[in-house]
């Protein structure tokens, strides 16, 4: 179905703003874009982003809008995840099938990108300019220079927030009557690194490759980027005994990585100083409903369902909610009001899914991947997944490799959870677990 024009706001230039933009104004509607940062193509990156991994979610909404090949070509296959785990060889473990990758991306290149896209299609952007307030029924919204300062006020016909965890958009619709609202910090913090490339531009690790470092409390990831450099993350308590609080001086840095990253602290580029420049941030799972007002205001990627980043998902959901967002529209025409309806009662719950996947993701990415128990668990499914692709596909797989529900690979997830658990109960399980008797277990169960 065809839609009339409208005359649309989004609030936040971000991926999923920018993205967002792009879809609306190939629908032929007039869009202007507002964000109260500069415009990033002018600034240097500020070192608070973790890699993107762009997955089969993602790709599928870039390819409906026509623009995948185009970000492809920014974008390092990552075909399997690279364990560096003390006193032991670098091993390796591939993520999918043959072929199957999860692709780094930076996150500055990425959205200097979509902006470029969307203002060739016709986009206005709006930088610098902040949003103190939104008047819902009416879709107006007002920016100035402070909030008790001089205000411009707009009218539009729409007002999309995609102005993230702490949207302002939302902001406002958390004041009515019967809106739920919660969020949740973890006590892990994060801090972003670069490992330079060699003299020759080459990566100094392997380049096809997610690179994890796990130590239990605490763990460092780098993925890699087209200059040969790689964007590291340092994920550790806040507070504790190994923490945040507790690293003070470049000594104690120092010593740190020694300790802990003794084969990539010589690579890590000014590792004390970036240390203490970069901030140290906070990561939040936040949930609200409804994500939509009338057929005037809808929420879309983190002002909605901000979630942990140990799935990396965040902007594949968000990339999919505007998937979907679109289907609606396919469907329903100038029915705004049926459109935000069903597109807030299709993605809430897996917004829920994925938001509670990535929580759990971080326990198995920091502690379980060094744990024996665990690798043999892993070691069993993968078994018994190459014998009988079509009655086992891992969660990893369901959430990364495919576009069903994220609340189906939460639900599937947790019944071969309860399925594993039994068969890791089987005495001497360690010497039987590729024989026939694990198997046909495994089959009667399921």
């Amino acid at each position: 179905m065809t839609q009339t024009p409208k005359n649309i706001a989004i609030i936040g230039s971000g991926l999923v703003g920018s993205l967002l933009a792009i879809y609306l104004r190939k629908l032929g509607h007039a869009i202007t874009v507002f964000d109260r940062r500069p415009d990033i193509r002018n600034i240097e990156f500020s070192g608070r982003s973790i890699n993107l991994a762009m997955s089969n979610r993602g790709w599928n909404a870039l390819r409906e809008v026509g623009i995948e090949s185009e970000i492809k070509k920014i974008a390092i296959p990552l075909y399997k995840r690279a364990m560096h785990v003390i006193g032991q060889e670098e091993y390796y473990q591939k993520y999918g099938k043959d072929g199957e990758a999860i692709w780094s991306i930076s996150r500055g290149v990425l959205n200097r990108k979509m902006i470029n896209l969307a203002e060739e299609l016709g986009v206005k952007f709006r930088f610098e300019e902040k949003v103190w307030d939104v008047d819902l029924p009416e879709a107006k919204l007002f920016t100035g220079e402070t909030e008790k300062g001089e205000w411009q006020e707009y009218q539009y016909e729409i007002i999309f927030g995609c102005d993230g965890a702490f949207s302002r958009v939302r902001h406002k619709m958390q004041r009515r009557s019967r809106f739920d609202y919660s969020q949740d910090f973890i006590d892990v913090g994060y801090k972003e690194l670069t490992i330079p490339p060699n003299a020759d531009g080459t990566h100094k690790l392997e380049k096809n490759s997610f690179h994890i470092w796990p130590r239990g409390e605490f763990m460092f990831i780098a993925m890699p980027n087209l200059d040969g450099s790689f964007t590291c993350t340092l994920f550790m308590p806040f507070e504790g005994d190994v923490s945040f609080e507790n690293i003070k001086t470049e000594e104690e840095a120092k010593t740190f990585f020694k300790t802990y990253f003794p084969n990539v602290r010589k690579d890590i580029e000014n590792l004390t100083k970036d240390f203490f420049k970069n901030p140290t941030s906070a990561m939040v799972t936040m949930k609200c409903y409804p994500w939509t007002y009338w057929d005037k205001i809808a929420l879309v990627g983190d002002s909605a369902h901000a979630i942990v980043p140990f799935y990396g998902q965040g902007m594949n959901a968000g990339f999919e909610d505007i998937f979907v967002l679109n289907e609606m529209i396919k469907r329903y025409g100038d029915d705004w009001e049926t459109i935000f309806q069903e597109y807030q009662k299709s993605r809430k719950p897996n917004a829920d899914a994925i938001a509670e996947l990535s929580y759990r993701n971080f326990v198995e990415m920091s502690s379980k991947t060094a744990d024996p128990k665990f690798l043999l668990q892993k070691k069993i499914e993968k078994h018994f997944a190459a014998k009988h692709p079509e009655k086992w596909i891992p969660a990893y797989s369901r959430v990364t490799f495919s576009e069903r529900p994220y609340s189906e690979a939460l639900a599937v997830g947790d019944r071969q959870e309860k399925i594993m658990q039994e068969v890791m109960k089987i005495p001497s399980i360690e010497l039987k677990w590729d024989s026939s008797e694990v198997e046909k277990m495994i089959l009667d169960m399921l």
